[in-house]
């Protein structure tokens, strides 16, 4: 506070002092309630003054207050009431306001005097017929005393009693009305009328619904009935299931409120019925109707059993016994047959019955067979392995186990190595660091060994490289030790995609155990040279490496690529290989791919949450993606979004946003305004690029912003312009991604928000599981007339006639049937099955595996032109 307030306050005090003064206060009033009361008081000292009345403390407004001017700075002024209630009863007092000082009258206090009125009123009862109970009823006055008269279905009841009054009733049979009357010097005053209610047996629950289910559980509500004028104390869940034709009922009680239960334990792909019933102390409510439904489907809890095989030169056939429903917990769409040969694992076969016929029966010797049964939710155990050998060498193997003369003859043979090599061990010569020097007899040594290692001097061999080689900070270094991965245990297969920086290959990597893992790999270019541009490339991974959540594309390792004749080598990311690719390719191919297909809203939704739990994680860990898009984002093998791509990632330090200060490209369209306008990224600003990733979900992969290049995006948002709800977009779900692009940052809601909003939407749609696994169930390839037809979806009950969608002429007729499902089916059996064909089949596969890449790729490079632009960062 500086001096020049001291001033006014000192200035104000002494006035007052001086000359400001009330020189009338109000009076004490006692009024008949009906009748008018005035209060006055007057003021000295100020010249415009503001009197405000006040009562029991809270300031009272009148439009019709008025001053009189009793002389030079002397005013007074009323406050009128008309006609006095009991509510007017109170202490009033005057106020004046002079340089922040309150100076108060004395308190004057307005007394009614009228008829009774009620400070505690009879309420309802709800008895049994024939208990006692008691009624209370209590008034004041003034003037007192106040007596008291009860009135009980419409009789007067015994004598008069002074207030409080309790009235003792010995009990009723039926609802009976009730008052009191309270009586004065002035009059009589009635209180509400109560109610007797006789307590009778509730009514049935009504409205009993599923408001979410998962595989083993279903969550019930319900809403009660009439409750008999009792307290409802519990519900009785009746469950009924129905298997084959036994009808299985469960009881369940449960207390209440909340009306809402949760059914555990229960089996999977099962019918079940429910209804309820509810209690008080009279008795149990009529029972609810009958509800029915479906629990979803599960993946089969066990293996299928009595793989049994047979064999001959020309085919192989398996056989094994089908999975009770119990077992199975779905609905069968595949046997899975994987096997192995010569300690490496074979692609897996898919099959529609329980039986397999597989052609060249030699090339199966010594190969181990399993199966396992799988559901539209996944595939079970494996059964026990089952190796394979011709009838006669099994039959010769079980003859030789119960023959007591391969035993004495493995003595037999043990006793004879034993004198071998204790002739060899007396024989045994000196030891070089060649090998081993023996001297035979005769006059001459000969010497003989075996060299450790041979070397070709005309081959320069490059060495292992390392992170020492790529000039990058200590810091980064010691993150990427522990999850460098030699070169040589990497093998690089065709390309997935390009990108600004690199590319992204398929790989396999050879893991400690011999065994071969699909992984993808992203390259940085070859012409890249720069130390710098090495480090912007591994600090990526090294963001990554940290990462352990089921929506956030975790880190396998880096490798390092030498180069002949180049300084430095190339950086290569190690990431897991996403089978359904990036979620803009799959929506795109969803709405535009020679087989278009429906994702459910449902699905939607999903893939919003995943990425939302994704985001949420990452703002937790001070990570700021700064390209959140559908691009980025990756379908794993079950359809689980991860989000992937931190080239753009920036990690927070201190404070809670990023300033870029240099030359980019950067998605313009996916940027928020405060972004383009100030370059300062923070998790608000990925919470603006989370909207436009679910407008591009809603928009089944259109480009955002239609018809606005990029270069007048900026002018397009500062008018206010945003998005517009896409067609078939729900209004709630346009609301949530709306508030995504607010104009102030801390206006957004938080990723937590969007995972609670995008949570209750998922769980008010239907609670049948329903997804795009139903609409792509099984491909159909054949026309009427038997030929091969252009690839059309088949959802009906016969789906017998199946058949892979890239069959070609030549195969095998006891090949055909295989059970070859399209992308749908597979994610849930897992596998890459798009290989699974006929040896004889001459270039189909890799016309039609062309034919796609060439679509997918013209999409995304298309796409990809649009999205990104030159964006110059001014510091």
């Amino acid at each position: 506070m500086n001096i020049y307030h001291w001033i006014i306050i000192f200035f104000a005090q002494s006035t007052a002092i001086l000359g400001l003064r009330f020189t009338k206060n109000p009076a004490n009033l006692t009024v008949t309630q009906g009748n008018m009361a005035r209060l006055g008081c007057s003021i000295e000292g100020l010249s415009e003054p503001d009197i405000v009345w006040m009562k029991d403390g809270e300031k009272l407004y009148s439009t019709d207050q008025m001053y009189i001017t009793l002389e030079q700075n002397h005013w007074e002024t009323f406050h009128s009431v008309k006609s006095v209630q009991q509510h007017d009863a109170g202490k009033y007092w005057c106020e004046v306001e002079f340089y922040g000082l309150t100076i108060s009258s004395e308190p004057a206090w307005i007394t009614v005097e009228g008829v009774p009125h009620f400070i505690l009123e009879p309420q309802d009862v709800a008895t049994l017929p024939r208990v006692p109970f008691n009624l209370t009823c209590a008034a004041v006055g003034p003037p007192d005393p106040v007596v008291i008269h009860w009135w009980l279905g419409g009789v007067q009841q015994g004598d008069v009693t002074s207030s409080p009054s309790v009235f003792h009733v010995k009990g009723v049979n039926n609802s009976v009305k009730f008052y009191c009357e309270a009586k004065n010097a002035r009059g009589i005053s009635v209180s509400r009328t109560g109610t007797v209610h006789i307590k009778v047996l509730p009514a049935a629950p009504s409205s009993l619904r599923v408001v979410h289910m998962v595989e083993d559980n279903v969550t019930l509500a319900w809403s009660p009935g009439f409750a008999g004028h009792s307290d409802l104390a519990t519900c009785t869940i009746q469950v009924s299931k129905t298997s084959g034709r036994k009808v299985k009922r469960l009881d369940k009680c449960v207390k209440v409120p909340p009306f809402r239960q949760i059914l555990s334990g229960l089996s999977c792909f099962s019918n079940y019925s429910v209804r309820v019933c509810c209690e008080n102390e009279i008795g149990t409510s009529p029972f609810s109707d009958w509800l029915d439904f479906q629990t979803p489907e599960a993946v089969p809890f066990a293996a299928p059993r009595n793989l049994t095989f047979d064999l001959t030169e020309q085919q192989l056939s398996l056989n094994w016994a089908t999975l009770e429903d119990e077992e199975l917990q779905g609905k069968l769409m595949a046997y899975k047959v994987q096997w192995n040969l010569g300690g490496e694992g074979q692609e897996a076969l898919l099959f529609k019955e329980n039986v397999a016929h597989l052609s060249g029966g030699g090339r199966f010797f010594n190969a181990t067979f399993q199966v396992s049964a799988c559901t539209v939710a996944g595939c079970g155990p494996w059964s026990q392995p089952v190796l394979v050998m011709p009838a006669a060498a099994v039959s010769a193997q079980i003859q030789r186990g119960h023959m007591w003369v391969g035993l004495l003859l493995g003595l037999l043979v043990a006793t004879i190595v034993g004198l071998l090599l204790t002739v060899l061990v007396h024989r045994r010569g000196k030891e070089t660091q060649f090998g081993s020097v023996f001297k035979p007899p005769g006059t001459e040594s000969t010497v003989s060994f075996i060299a450790a290692r041979s070397f070709n001097r005309t081959c320069a061999e490059f060495p292992e490289s390392n992170l020492d080689s790529l000039g990058i900070n200590d810091d980064l270094k010691a993150k990427l030790r522990d999850v460098l991965i030699p070169e040589r245990l990497l093998t690089l297969g065709h390309m997935l995609g390009k990108g600004e920086f690199g590319s992204v290959r398929e790989a396999f990597l050879k893991m400690e155990d011999s065994a071969v893992q699909k992984v993808a790999v992203k390259v940085l270019k070859t012409d890249i040279n720069s130390s710098c541009d090495i480090e912007q490339c591994l600090k990526e991974a090294a963001y990554m490496k940290d990462f352990h959540h089921p929506n956030v594309i975790p880190l396998i390792g880096v490798s390092l690529h030498r180069r002949p004749q180049q300084r430095l080598p190339i950086p290569m990311v190690v990431l897991p290989f996403m089978k359904h690719g990036d979620l803009h390719t799959f929506l795109l191919m969803s709405r535009l791919g020679d087989d278009p297909f429906t994702v459910s809203l449902q699905m939607l939704i999903q893939f919003m949450l995943d990425i939302a739990r994704g985001m949420e994680y990452l703002s937790n860990k001070s990570i700021i993606h700064r390209d959140l898009a559908a691009r980025n984002c990756m379908l794993s093998e079950n359809l689980t979004v991860c989000v992937a791509d931190f080239g753009l990632s920036k990690k927070i330090y201190s404070g809670d946003y990023y300033r870029q200060g240099s030359v980019s490209k950067l998605p313009v369209k996916w940027i928020a305004l405060e972004s383009l306008a100030d370059n300062v990224y923070t998790t608000q600003s990925d919470v603006w690029a989370f909207g436009v990733t679910m407008w591009e979900i809603m928009a089944r992969g259109q480009t955002p912003y239609p018809g606005v290049e990029n270069s007048e995006i900026y002018e397009y948002l500062i008018k206010g312009e945003r998005l517009k709800q896409p067609l078939d977009c729900r209004d709630d779900i346009y609301e949530i991604m709306h508030s995504c692009w607010s104009p102030v940052p801390k206006c957004r809601p938080s990723f937590q928000h969007l995972i609670n909003q995008l949570e209750g939407l998922w769980a008010s749609l239907s609670p049948r599981p329903c997804s795009m696994k139903e609409a792509l169930l099984y491909v159909n390839l054949e026309s009427d007339e038997g030929e091969q037809g252009a690839g059309a979806l088949g959802t009906g009950e016969d789906r017998s006639r199946s058949a892979m969608p890239w069959q070609c002429m030549g195969m095998e007729e006891d090949e055909k049937d295989w059970l070859m499902v399209s992308s749908g089916a597979a994610l849930a059996i897992g596998g890459d099955y798009r290989y699974i064909i006929s040896p004889s089949c001459n270039g189909s596969e890799e016309e039609e595996a062309g034919r796609q890449g060439d679509l997918m790729g013209s999409l995304q490079q298309e796409v990809r032109d649009e999205e990104y632009e030159d964006t110059v960062i001014n510091v």
